[in-house]
Formats: C-alpha cells, sequence, structure tokens
C-alpha cells in the first residue's frame, strides 16, 4: 500500500478509463443478443441502438450519441480528470514536475473547508486500515506441520488430482461428441484457415496502431496541458460503439463495390487501439522528470532520444496496451466482420464473421468449434509473442 499501489496509480487511473470506455463499446453486444430464433434484450442504450439499426432510424441515432457525449464527459470531469491531476504526486522522481495536470473540482474540493473536514475522517479510517498488517504468523509449537506435509495429505492431493483429470477429460470428450455430430474435419480445417485471416488482420491493424498512436502518446503525455484538453476526446473515440458507424461503411462499401475484407477491418480496431494510446499517455506522463533534464544537458535528441531514452520508458506501458488490444481486436472481429444495416448485410472472410454467422443461425456445435479456434489463435499469440516481450519488459527496461 505504501509502494506498489501510487507507483502503479497512473497507470491504472488511465487503465480504468480504457476499461469503461471499452464497456461502452460493447454495450450493444452486451444488451441485444440473438441466437437463431430467439433474441434476448436489456433495458440500456444498447439495445436501444441495437433496434434503431434494425430499423434504420438515423435520428434514433444521433440521440445515441448525444446522450453518450454527455454521460462520458460528465464522468470525465467529475471522476478521471481529477484522479489524473491527484495522482501526479505519485510520479517517482528526484525533481518535481515542470507543468503539473489540473482539475477544477480538485481545486474546489481542496479549497472548500466544509468538503475538506467531511473527507479528513474517511481519510484517517482509510489509512488506519491500510497500516494493518495482513501476514498470518503460524504459532511457534507448530513448526512441523507448517513445513512437513503428512503421507496422508500427499495421498490426498494425488486423488483431488485424479479427479480434477478424469472430470476434465469426461467434459471435453462430451462436448466433442456433441460437436462431432454437426462438425466435421473438413470443416475445422476450413474454421482454422479463416483463424489464420483474422489474425493476419489484427496483427496489421495493431502494427498500424502501434506507428500512429506512440508518437501521439508521447506528445500528449509530456504535456500535461494537452493531455487535460485531449483526454474526453480519447475517451469519447475509444467508448465510440463501431456499431453506429455501420451505415456509413455499409452505404460507402455498396456504393462503391470496395471489398469487405479490406474496408471492414477499421472497424476491428476502432474501440481497441486507444489501449495503446492510453498506455503510453500514461508511460510517457509517468517518466522521471529528471531523466527529461538529463536528457536535455546531454543534448540527446532526434532518433537518439527515442531508442535511449522515450521508447525504453514507455515499452512496459506499451506492451501492456498492445496486448489489451490485441485481445480486444480478436472480440471486436465478431461485431466487425459481419455488419448489418437493415436488411443489407456485409461480411468479411474471418473467423469474427464465422462466429457471428452461426449465433445468429443458433448452430451450437459450429459456435463451440469457433469460439474454441479464437481460444486457441489468442493463447498461442499471446505465447508466442506478447509474454516474452512482456517478460523482456519487466526484466532489462525497468525504472529503477
Amino acid at each position: 500500500w505504501k509502494l506498489e499501489v501510487p507507483f502503479s496509480m497512473p497507470g491504472l487511473i488511465w487503465n480504468m478509463m480504457m476499461s469503461m470506455s471499452g464497456g461502452w463499446f460493447f454495450v450493444v453486444a452486451s444488451e441485444a443478443i440473438t441466437v437463431g430464433n430467439n433474441t434476448i434484450t436489456l433495458p440500456g442504450i444498447g439495445a436501444y441502438l441495437a433496434q434503431a439499426i434494425t430499423e434504420k432510424n438515423l435520428h434514433a441515432i444521433g440521440w445515441v450519441i448525444l446522450a453518450m457525449t454527455v454521460v462520458i464527459l460528465a464522468y470525465d470531469q467529475f471522476l478521471f480528470r481529477p484522479l489524473v491531476a491527484w495522482a501526479d504526486k505519485f510520479r517517482m522522481e528526484n525533481t518535481s514536475s515542470g507543468d503539473a495536470p489540473e482539475s477544477w473540482l480538485l481545486d474546489l474540493i481542496r479549497r472548500t473547508r466544509l468538503i475538506h473536514r467531511l473527507l479528513v475522517p474517511m481519510g484517517f479510517m482509510l489509512a488506519t486500515l491500510a497500516r494493518i498488517p495482513i501476514r498470518v504468523q503460524l504459532p511457534k509449537a507448530m513448526p512441523a506441520i507448517s513445513t512437513t506435509r503428512s503421507k496422508s495429505s500427499r495421498v490426498g492431493d494425488i486423488v483431488w488430482a485424479i479427479c480434477v483429470i478424469v472430470l476434465t477429460v469426461f467434459v471435453v470428450w462430451r462436448v466433442f461428441s456433441y460437436v462431432r455430430t454437426g462438425v466435421t474435419l473438413d470443416e475445422v480445417g476450413h474454421v482454422f484457415v479463416l483463424g489464420l485471416i483474422t489474425l493476419l488482420r489484427v496483427v496489421l491493424l495493431i502494427a498500424i496502431a502501434s506507428v500512429i498512436w506512440v508518437p501521439l502518446g508521447v506528445l500528449i503525455g509530456l504535456r500535461p496541458a494537452l493531455a487535460e484538453k485531449f483526454q474526453p476526446l480519447a475517451q469519447f473515440l475509444a467508448a465510440f460503439p463501431a456499431n453506429l458507424l455501420f451505415p456509413v461503411f455499409v452505404i460507402v462499401i455498396v456504393r462503391f463495390h470496395l471489398n469487405p475484407d479490406i474496408w471492414l477491418s477499421p472497424l476491428i480496431v476502432l474501440g481497441t487501439q486507444w489501449y495503446i494510446l492510453f498506455n503510453v499517455i500514461a508511460g510517457a506522463s509517468a517518466y522521471p522528470n529528471d531523466y527529461k533534464e538529463a536528457s536535455k544537458n546531454f543534448h540527446i535528441r532526434g532518433w537518439q532520444w527515442w531508442r535511449q531514452a522515450m521508447l525504453p520508458g514507455i515499452f512496459p506501458y506499451y506492451v501492456t496496451g498492445a496486448i489489451t488490444a490485441s485481445g480486444g481486436a480478436w472480440n471486436a472481429s465478431i461485431v466487425s466482420e459481419f455488419v448489418q444495416w437493415g436488411d443489407t448485410k456485409l461480411q468479411a472472410h474471418g473467423l469474427g464473421a464465422y462466429i457471428a454467422q452461426m449465433t445468429a443461425a443458433g448452430d451450437f456445435p459450429k459456435i463451440i468449434v469457433g469460439i474454441a479456434m479464437m481460444s486457441l489463435f489468442v493463447t498461442l499469440f499471446n505465447r508466442v509473442l506478447w509474454r516474452p516481450l512482456y517478460t523482456y519488459a519487466e526484466s532489462r527496461l525497468r525504472l529503477d
């Protein structure tokens, strides 16, 4: 509580903003679900938007955009902007920051005596709770029990492990038997090829988003005044559901006879690219001010500054953002590779479109195959690429 939580606070707050916006992005897919002939809707703006898309009601979509704008601006000014300004005191450096972020609400809270008096008891209570030790010490008379395990305990662990393995094999076999009734090996191979297509699409889009947003994120993160102005806009763009752009994409693709495999791809990265931007901004904001002053004193500029100073400093943050953006892109492919505007439907070749189509048709064996294939691709991608990069960032590029 005294060391690790304060150190992680800037990155935590920026990821909270991104997660909040990510919830808005998927609100349509979550509040209106159609499986076969059954449609389940929840009361909310997501179900309202889904109905507006089905009815081609542009007037209703305009009201959705207005409502989202008001809500996002409200929680930005009343929640996240004060948190960003407050978390500036947790910067781990030896010199003070030249330009500190500001918040009118935080200034009001600090200057109002009544609010200060109301918050002091709460702060005292939280500080007291933080000092309570959570270590559990065993009695001195029980060293043998704490360090040596009995034979019966080891036998119990073995029996439990065997039971778990048997249950897992049984469940997997039952699922396999169910899937085998409606899916052939040729279908599995076809789904694998679709997974490769979506993988290629995700990799290219994450690479393009990185080239665009890493320099801009550093520029914004090093200038708190600019970050204060850009923050609400970034949250709104990150929360902007891809479904709101379906009319534009469908009309343009149909009108000019464009290739859906290419022109539907931007919808995949529309909401997830902001994970990269937000994390890079958090990394640049947390970059120690004494490091920046040392770079100026030694006249480190241009590509040398990027290669030896800034990129190593933000790399752990970037890897976190890229991992999240990659996973979000796989989820977004289900919404973005198969789009609908009224009765007009467009489909791009890919695993996301396959899952969306099988879900709409209510073909459960093929749904299971599609989800299993996507899980396999995401897991292997994380193991082969993101896990080694994350380990390298943690071991070689820590600012300590």
